[in-house]
């Protein structure tokens, strides 16, 4: 199943509180679109960033061979257009998947703390109401703290995603 596929399933789920997958003006449109189509309450959408600069990027939400994620020089534009062009949406913030192997990890973090900070100035909104979905089961602890310079500092993340660490790893199809 493809990301439009998903996303337009998931909308019309009635009980679905949030999805962290936007990555463009058309899944948002589509989205904006399906929950207007079956009356629900605004849904709830963080915006999905490529903060590590990969190509294919593992989506939590779709499936392990997709990755997606606007550009960090994108987030304004398409956040302002969710907040003022998609009535059905709400936006709420960003979410972002770092390197596989966590060595990039607290850039993408701090790339996507700034993407916080120049949307939220540029919306007029305080960045206490923009979340963060940052750090999955392997890096969550530094989405959440890091150590700088002998000094703990709070990265920012509201939201982590251990499913892993709860459920054990996903074990995925082998691709013929």
């Amino acid at each position: 199943m493809g990301q439009s596929e998903q996303e337009n399933l998931a909308a019309g789920v009635p009980n679905l509180a949030t999805v962290e997958s936007v990555d463009d003006k058309k899944n948002a449109d589509r989205l904006d679109r399906m929950v207007a189509s079956i009356g629900r309450k605004p849904l709830k959408i963080y915006v999905q960033v490529n903060t590590s600069g990969e190509e294919f990027l593992i989506c939590c939400l779709i499936s392990a061979a997709a990755k997606y994620g606007v550009e960090p020089s994108g987030c304004v534009e398409l956040a302002k257009y969710v907040s003022q062009d998609c009535p059905n949406l709400e936006f709420r913030g960003f979410m972002t998947i770092g390197m596989p192997d966590y060595t990039s990890t607290p850039e993408n973090f701090k790339t996507l703390a700034k993407c916080r900070s120049e949307v939220c100035e540029a919306l007029g909104i305080p960045e206490e109401q923009c979340e963060l979905s940052m750090g999955m089961s392997g890096d969550f602890e530094l989405a959440l703290l890091t150590n700088f310079a002998g000094f703990c500092r709070l990265m920012g993340s509201t939201n982590v995603r251990i499913g892993s660490t709860i459920f054990g790893a996903r074990e995925y199809p082998k691709k013929n």
